[in-house]
């Protein structure tokens, strides 16, 4: 019988069982990021081969972003791996390296509201699909990580593709760069919840946050964190000085 490689993990050498999330790190640091999978998509005729890649499918506030791009065969960008087993100066690094030597490369987001609506599942595959399609030139053959997205090119879904393709590595460091700016952007805004540092994942700092003030209009309401919260949902001040205003014309 084969044995599932993420649960052999799960057991250190003290005994002593690792988490899910610590079994997966590990994992992933045992896997090689190259161009096997654009070679294969190369082989087929296509010459533009993109990655695609989604960062903040299980972060509590604000928006998922995605990136999709095309890399130069002739210009190697060294250092490329799924983007969390790298530090943050090093992401910047790398993500300036890909925009300038990139044949295309593009970005795309979508809001908290809608990953409300339709789910961060399906919020994250249209993310994924409009960066893709934002390309130019456009890609002729798409590598993505761990999904199949709605749309018509041939493509290719990679279980752990951020740790195994370099196209799709390379999405996955310029999704996190965008998203991390985006996420230190709204700090100061709400300065309570200390957004630059956890980047809205749910870390003890940011549920003891929720738990104190409530959340935003920019948490993800459909979040069990989020919508558990005792706290009434925070208003931005121009919502409630619009709120006063309509009171005063009306009362």
């Amino acid at each position: 019988m084969l044995s599932n490689p993420l649960s052999m993990l799960t057991r250190s050498t003290d005994a002593r069982p690792l988490s899910p999330s610590a079994a997966k790190l590990r994992l992933l640091k045992k896997l090689r990021c190259t161009l096997r999978y654009e070679k294969l998509a190369w082989s087929t005729g296509a010459t533009l081969v993109a990655g695609v890649d989604e960062v903040g499918r299980g972060s509590l506030f604000g928006c998922v972003v995605a990136a999709a791009v095309i890399l130069d065969p002739g210009y190697r960008v060294r250092g490329l791996r799924d983007s969390k087993l790298l530090l943050p100066e090093r992401r910047e690094v790398l993500a300036a390296r890909i925009r300038e030597h990139a044949v295309a490369w593009a970005v795309a987001a979508v809001d908290a509201a809608r990953i409300d609506q339709i789910n961060i599942y399906q919020a994250s595959r249209v993310a994924m699909r409009e960066a893709a399609l934002r390309l130019a030139p456009a890609a002729e053959y798409l590598l993505v990580d761990a999904v199949r997205l709605d749309c018509e090119l041939p493509q290719r879904a990679i279980i752990h593709g951020d740790a195994l393709s370099a196209s799709i590595a390379a999405a996955s460091i310029l999704a996190k760069v965008e998203r991390d700016r985006m996420m230190c952007e709204w700090d100061p805004i709400f300065p309570e919840y200390g957004l630059a540092s956890h980047k809205g994942y749910s870390t003890p700092q940011h549920l003891a946050a929720l738990r104190e003030h409530g959340p935003t209009p920019l948490h993800r309401q459909s979040f069990a964190p989020v919508w558990q919260n005792p706290v009434p949902q925070a208003a931005f001040g121009f919502m409630q000085e619009e709120e006063t205003s309509v009171e005063g014309l009306t009362g």
